[in-house]
């Protein structure tokens, strides 16, 4: 393939070709005004790929300085590959999430897959060995074929990829709605673990210090995917699909490993991953970031395909390659290291004292760009923000409890419902015991993992209910990180911060970005309460087909520190006569729950209140209890309610039964969706001290041994008797069913 011939800069700014590549007039504008000249095409690609929203969160910077990013424990903040929290014993925990939403919805394989292997980079270029990868993934209805097909695709991407490296995918969340019927949502979360004194950063430091590409060449693959991920899919995006980069998780695995022993090397100064917009981000980021310039020979760069020009090595986003800095000398050291694991390392350039970006090719300057234009001084734009109508519409309405005549026929279709239903068939794709620390698998309320040499684990989870959010962005971002919240403490842990993706549509129009500012808003106030910091993160907008946005869907990933092995704890009952509790009060809230959905095919009305102060005490006392030993079992009650929670706490056939006393209106009590509640299990004869422990828990019942779920009313008959294994068979079949359904 021979190189194309370039449009001049003349014809650039007439023919405003910089359009097609993602610039707006006034930006395209504001890049001349930088340089003092009109930009070439390639230095027009290097702005257009640094300025898209995906790279420099032009749109959402202003709503991102809400969150609270300090912590006790944090020792890296949003900024680097990834973020960093002190866990004791000179050692931290690594983790981020970020999103892959268009190249999944377009090439759904490979899209999922290189979102794994980016997200892995991220974290062992912070010198961190990554232990574990969780997932957040939102489909339309699976009565769709073309959903079908990319719920099928993304879930054999994730399992390929992080099957083959060898990192466990122990947890996650899979939730169904037609909103996403066009625009799936792919997000990916990594955990790593490292000592203190092998913390990286993606810095350029040192004037005259050699920088260094290590790892696969550079091909034609993900030219110009930051832009695609800046913008609405449309049906003519298929034709985007060159934009999807494709993964080698074999080579993926030679990187690590290599990367992992380079950052014990005292020659190493800097190391980031090349990910979106590729040699562009790391190289004009690095430098920013230490005050320092760049200058790269664009000939040494390893290429895979013949003539490539300085714009698509530049704009590449081919995969498994990491941008390094060493110490000037010890070159041959870093050439032998990656030898060794059978990669490439290559001197392309140096670092530099004049804060520029200089790319030679051919003997000639083809770039020369100011690193702070690309990285640190983009546009910022300060969105306009309106309140939907429908959003006054639903906080109006009056409050409704959905009319159910069959409860235990009721209870068998929630179980049937994809969001609800076992994910069994995603999760059993994954190899989630690989390196042997996975403690709590998937399917409880958090994964759990031992940390190696210590009496500690690590509970991790993923968590957002976008209908929530739907109704009522500012209340259901609160719930977001509360759920999350809970399901760390369920399992035992205490916890430490999170990591959060913003899926969003698109932020120009008003309505779309009221809903990101008040969602986050409303995470920030949780934050605080529950003293989780947000230490890293990634923001996705666009998040549209044809116009219509998915809904708002900020994902939380949070981390908790499990301090004794002895205290995790799982969401089944354990043992015949133990006593079951409900925390907390039980109100009638069905806005954007499943049995709202079930019955009525669609949401209204207000979301569940929450209440943060209530939130945070209860956690506190319910984990204390944990940690003192007086509890058996915990589960957050969240999609479905208390009879769905209690359904779900049976399901690891264990021949266990549950017999149960409700009070108050019906609906209500075995359906509703109020937050800030947990159904745990105690034994006898800690009865006394778990109630003088906890305020608000309230006992409704026995654990059985006749593998029988009965749930009573005070006023009334049995209003549910059922077997579990019936209801395990709905609950574990509905997803495999789906599937296999000719739609």
């Amino acid at each position: 393939m021979s190189a194309r011939l370039e449009p001049t800069a003349e014809q650039i700014k007439e023919k405003k070709i910089y359009r097609e590549m993602g610039l707006r007039d006034d930006e395209y504008e504001r890049a001349v005004d930088m340089l003092g000249r009109l930009p070439n095409y390639t230095e027009t690609g290097l702005f257009s790929v640094m300025w898209s929203e995906h790279c420099s969160y032009k749109t959402s910077k202003p709503v991102l300085k809400k969150f609270p990013t300090e912590g006790k424990h944090v020792l890296q903040g949003p900024g680097e590959g990834a973020g960093i929290v002190d866990i004791g014993d000179g050692q931290a925990v690594v983790f981020k999430i970020e999103s892959h939403n268009h190249p999944s919805a377009i090439e759904p394989y490979q899209g999922a897959a290189t979102g794994v292997g980016g997200i892995i980079r991220d974290v062992f270029s912070m010198g961190a060995r990554p232990i574990a990868l969780l997932n957040s993934l939102r489909f339309g209805e699976l009565d769709n074929p073309r959903v079908k097909y990319l719920f099928e695709e993304v879930v054999a991407g994730i399992a390929g990829y992080g099957n083959c490296i060898g990192i466990p995918t122990v947890g996650g969340e899979v939730q169904f709605d037609d909103s996403y019927k066009g625009n799936p949502l792919v997000n990916v979360m990594c955990v790593g673990i490292i000592d203190h004194e092998d913390i990286q950063k993606g810095q350029a430091k040192g004037i005259g210090n050699t920088v260094m590409y290590v790892g696969a060449a550079t091909g034609r693959d993900g030219i110009h995917g930051a832009t695609f991920a800046s913008e609405e899919l449309t049906d003519e995006s298929e034709e985007d699909r060159p934009a999807v980069q494709v993964g080698d998780p074999f080579m993926e695995k030679l990187l690590l490993e290599a990367c992992l022993e380079l950052v014990k090397s005292d020659a190493l100064v800097g190391i980031q991953d090349m990910g979106a917009a590729g040699l562009t981000s790391s190289s004009s980021e690095m430098a920013s970031k230490a005050g320092t310039g760049i200058e790269m020979n664009l000939d040494d760069v390893p290429q895979r395909e013949p003539n490539m020009t300085p714009y698509e090595m530049m704009l590449s986003e081919s995969q498994e390659r990491m941008l390094i800095v060493v110490k000037e000398g010890r070159e041959q050291e870093i050439i032998d290291l990656f030898e060794r694991y059978g990669l490439e390392a290559k001197a392309i350039g140096k670092v530099t004292d004049d804060r520029r970006l200089r790319l030679y090719h051919k003997g000639e300057v083809v770039a020369d760009v100011p690193v702070d234009a690309l990285a640190e001084d983009v546009p910022v734009r300060n969105m306009p923000s309106t309140e939907p109508l429908y959003f006054k519409d639903m906080q109006a309405m009056d409050l409704q409890v959905p009319e159910v005549k069959d409860y235990q026929e009721t209870l068998v279709q929630l179980l049937k419902q994809p969001t609800i239903a076992s994910k069994k068939w995603v999760y059993d794709q994954y190899d989630y015991m690989v390196r042997t620390n996975t403690v709590v698998p998937p399917g409880s309320d958090a994964a759990v993992l031992r940390i190696r040499g210590t009496e500690k684990a690590l509970a991790m989870t993923t968590d957002c209910n976008s209908r929530y959010l739907y109704l009522d962005p500012e209340t259901g971002g609160k719930i977001a990180v509360a759920e999350a919240a809970r399901n760390i403490v369920a399992s035992g842990g205490e916890p430490l911060a999170i990591t959060d993706c913003l899926n969003f549509g698109n932020p120009e129009k008003p309505e779309i970005f009221w809903q990101l500012e008040k969602a986050t808003s409303g995470m920030s106030e949780a934050c605080r309460e529950l003293e989780t910091p947000v230490i890293s993160g990634n923001v996705s907008l666009y998040n549209e087909t044809n116009g219509t946005a998915v809904f708002p869907t900020p994902v939380v990933g949070m981390v908790g520190l499990i301090h004794h092995v002895d205290h995790i704890t799982t969401q089944y009952f354990k043992q015949k006569g133990d006593l079951i509790y409900v925390i907390g009060e039980t109100y009638p809230e069905f806005g954007g729950s499943e049995l709202q959905k079930l019955v009525e095919g669609n949401y209204s009305g207000k979301a569940p209140t929450i209440d943060l102060s209530v939130e945070g005490k209860r956690q506190k006392q319910l984990l204390e209890a944990i940690q003192k030993g007086f509890v058996s079992s915990a589960h957050d009650l969240a999609e479905g309610g208390l009879a769905v929670g209690l359904a779900e706490s049976l399901m690891d056939e264990s021949g266990l039964g549950a017999d149960v006393t409700v009070d108050g209106e019906v609906v209500t009590a075995l359906f509703s969706e109020t937050q800030s509640r947990f159904l745990v299990s105690v034994p006898k004869n800690q009865q006394e001290a778990f109630e003088q422990m906890v305020d608000d828990a309230k006992r409704i019942g026995t654990v059985t041994d006749d593998s029988r779920l009965v749930i009573h009313h005070t006023d009334q008959d049995i209003l549910i008797q059922a077997d579990v294994k019936d209801l395990a068979v709905a609950w574990k079949g509905a997803i495999p069913c789906l599937l296999k359904s000719k739609a």
